[in-house]
């Protein structure tokens, strides 16, 4: 079954938060026309890529690359190889957005097998250890799963991608070498039951549990499958993942490798520019000086910021419009001329003067 069949079979569409919206080929660093609808190295912006199960992300990172003529193309987030979902790419100069990308939450459907653990912690691995007598209740299952909601703690699984003293753990787990990892804080928002097989309200050996999770990055739901498996004391295992969101891109708008070869070939390349694809971030407006220093790398405030309500009545950003005065966030901003344009993507300082903003990434256009 395509990931595709398997989303709609789920019924899943939009997952939460900001969402993405279709964009032509034709878009420049700013989501604007600049008349390039083929293949080569001025495509710059994001795609919303369907991954199949059974390549690796750098399969579906590769196959872009010979689709797009581009060479400047990295991921926000590996998927496993048996896993499949939403892929964010980030084309040519978009590369620079990786990071911001990446720190965005991510959703998941999963599916965990009860009464079997697996050396891998989900169905490519070998049994470990198998507890046919087991019986847990509906209640159980529930309070056990309250549990992990919120700031939990996850020893990273040797089937990672983590570097041990230079070497990946899957390198490691390949060779029967396993090692001590430190536990990693993760976070996670909401843990939902979608369906239990068979429906029973006492659960047996080889049920199957499916679950949504909305979770921070570097989240493994195939160590939380694992993990709630033990908290119930009989042990399970990952049998299917399908990431329904990274970000504000969601599984009803991503689109497979061969969808991507026909739009290509039409014309009509769905990528999101960049200032589309920074649309959860605030927006911070600023006069014409304060555009051009920001251009040039210097951090900007006080008379440097456009007078309030003058540009954002005439642009009302997706992300919403950071205050111009007071403390500084935590978080970073888009910074825009008067005429709407994306300029930087800068951190707010405090400074002796006030709240300051000083440009990470810089769009010289």
């Amino acid at each position: 079954m395509t990931p595709g069949a398997m989303g709609a079979k789920a019924g899943l569409g939009p997952t939460g938060g900001h969402t993405a919206g279709r964009a032509g080929s034709r878009v420049d660093g700013h989501g604007r026309n600049r008349g390039q609808g083929g293949r080569g190295e001025s495509l710059d912006g994001v795609l919303n890529v369907l991954k199949a199960p059974g390549c690796t992300s750098h399969d579906v990172v590769a196959a872009a690359r010979r689709l797009l003529g581009v060479r400047r193309i990295g991921h926000t987030g590996t998927l496993d190889p048996g896993a499949a979902g939403v892929l964010v790419l980030c084309v040519g100069r978009a590369t620079r957005l990786v990071e911001l990308l990446q720190d965005q939450d991510k959703a998941y459907r999963a599916e965990m097998v009860l009464g079997v653990r697996t050396d891998s912690q989900d169905s490519f691995g070998k049994p470990i250890s198998v507890q046919r007598d087991m019986r847990v209740s509906r209640e159980v299952l529930d309070a056990v799963l309250s549990r992990f909601v919120g700031a939990i703690e996850q020893v990273p699984p040797m089937t990672s991608a983590l570097r041990h003293k230079g070497r990946r753990l899957y390198e490691l787990a390949r060779e029967g070498v396993e090692v001590e990892r430190a536990p990693r804080p993760v976070h996670i928002a909401s843990l939902r039951i979608v369906r239990v097989e068979p429906d029973a309200p006492v659960l047996t050996f080889g049920t199957r549990v499916m679950i949504d999770i909305v979770c921070s990055k570097g989240t493994y739901v195939r160590t939380l499958c694992a993990d709630i498996g033990d908290a119930l004391g009989c042990g399970a295992y990952m049998s299917f993942l399908l990431r329904t969101r990274s970000g504000g891109f969601d599984l009803a708008h991503a689109r497979t490798l061969e969808e991507l070869e026909q739009d290509l070939a039409g014309g009509n390349l769905p990528l999101f520019g960049i200032d589309d694809a920074l649309a959860h971030l605030p927006v911070v407006w600023l006069s014409a000086e304060g555009a051009r220093r920001a251009a040039h790398g210097q951090a900007v405030g006080g008379r440097l910021l456009a007078p309030a309500g003058e540009a954002r009545q005439a642009h009302a950003p997706a992300g919403g419009t950071a205050p111009a005065g007071g403390s500084a966030g935590s978080g970073p901003v888009r910074l825009k001329g008067p005429d709407g344009r994306l300029v930087a993507v800068a951190d707010p300082v405090e400074t002796p003067q006030g709240v300051a903003f000083r440009p990470r990434i810089v769009w010289n256009c």
